[in-house]
C-alpha cells in the first residue's frame, strides 16, 4: 500500500498495512481526493470492505487513534487503563511494565 499511495501519502492518504485514511483540507476537494484513490486501487485491483468504510466523517479511529480535524488524540478509555495501573512493587514487576 505505502508504494501503491506514495505520492498521495502524508498529503491526502495516509496508509498502514491495509488500512486507509483519505483525508482533504476542504470539503469541497474530498470527492476529487476520493476518485484519486479510488482509480488508484481499481488500477491495482484492490477491493475495500464496505462494512470497513466510512464517507464524509469528520473524526473516526485509525490504528487506534483518534483522527480529527484539529489532529490525532488517545483515546480515554486507553488513559484511564494505563492511570488505573498499580504501581510496580520490586524491579521484577519494573520490568514486565517495561517489556509489554
Amino acid at each position: 500500500m505505502q508504494k501503491i499511495f506514495d505520492d498521495m501519502l502524508h498529503k491526502n492518504v495516509e496508509c498502514y498495512v491495509d488500512d486507509l485514511v483519505v483525508k482533504s483540507k476542504k470539503r469541497e476537494n474530498h470527492f476529487h481526493d476520493l476518485r484519486k484513490v479510488f482509480e488508484r486501487l481499481r488500477r491495482y485491483q484492490l477491493k475495500m470492505n464496505p462494512s470497513k468504510c466510512a464517507f464524509g466523517v469528520t473524526s473516526g479511529k485509525f490504528l487506534g487513534f483518534i483522527v480529527r480535524q484539529r489532529g490525532i488524540e488517545i483515546e480515554q478509555a486507553k488513559i484511564d487503563a494505563i492511570l488505573r495501573m498499580p504501581e510496580p512493587r520490586n524491579i521484577h514487576e519494573l520490568k514486565v511494565y517495561k517489556e509489554s
